[in-house]
């Protein structure tokens, strides 16, 4: 590789290198911990010093690689530091066991790195979690989780994607009153009058209600509905804030009059504190 190309080759490398750090750390995100980021970033490290070992020892006529693994060479017996085969007799000891001889080899660099390396992580995380904190890391992590969980749950309650019959509530303002009244007077009319008096349905101004009043009775009525009596389930054409909708407003008739009411139906129904207006 030309002198030209080298410069060209390894400006590329180290642009793909800083390119990459930033890369490696936004894609872990909060699920992997900064250990991680840190091994991802060392690994990239390792894979440019590779190839730029590579990019320099190219030039050279070395068919065999000698000069480009010459220093990788040295590393390894640095860090293994072993005693060669032809020279083990100088470092025999004098015992002999039944015709076995012991070889005083010296422990390896990277075996004790990787010794007092456990001691030093060792330390750290004593500190870490024992002396400036309070030692429960799986106990603060599910606390953690729960308030994520609870907090997520009410934005999708919020939202309306987890709203059903049991955490349903009363809507009294204007704006969400009016697409009720919206939805009612396109869905509903044709079977309980579009003054809520009935026709083919029940009256639903009165104080009787066939299968319970209350905002989460109605807004299961109409999720569900009553097949039986010629009420149709409205769950796949009205999504859940559409039905909080319109049953906050059946609810908002009670009490009117209609024109031509229907003689009352069921039993009467008398507010619980479940139901109450929050």
């Amino acid at each position: 590789m030309k002198s030209k190309n080298k410069i060209w080759f390894s400006a590329l490398l180290l642009l793909f290198t800083f390119i990459s750090l930033p890369i490696s750390a936004a894609t872990t995100g909060d699920k992997l911990d900064t250990v991680v980021q840190i091994m991802l970033v060392i690994t990239i490290l390792v894979i440019a010093f590779v190839l730029w070992l590579a990019v320099v020892y190219s030039e050279k006529n070395d068919a065999k690689g000698k000069t480009f693994l010459q220093p990788v060479n040295k590393f390894l017996n640095w860090i293994t530091r072993s005693t060669p085969i032809e020279k083990e007799n100088d470092i025999l000891f004098q015992h002999n066991f039944d015709g076995i001889r012991e070889l005083d080899n010296k422990v390896p660099p990277w075996f004790n790195f990787l010794f007092y390396g456990t001691i030093v992580w060792g330390i750290i995380y004593m500190l870490v979690f024992h002396v400036f904190s309070d030692g429960q890391v799986q106990a603060n992590e599910y606390k953690m989780e729960i308030q994520q969980a609870a907090l997520e749950r009410e934005i999708m309650i919020k939202s309306g994607t987890y709203l059903n019959e049991e955490n349903v509530t009363l809507l009294t303002d204007a704006a969400g009153l009016s697409e009720g009244k919206v939805i009612f007077q396109k869905n509903c009319v044709s079977c309980h009058a579009i003054d809520g008096g009935g026709l083919v349905g029940p009256n639903i101004t009165d104080d009787f209600w066939i299968h319970g009043g209350g905002i989460k009775n109605i807004f299961k009525i109409i999720k569900y509905g009553v097949p039986a009596k010629g009420m149709i389930t409205w769950q796949t054409q009205l999504d859940p804030n559409k039905m909080q909708q319109v049953a906050s407003y059946i609810i908002s008739l009670h009490g009117t009059k209609p024109a031509n009411p229907k003689a009352p139906e069921g039993t009467k129904w008398e507010e619980q504190k479940t139901d109450s207006i929050k």
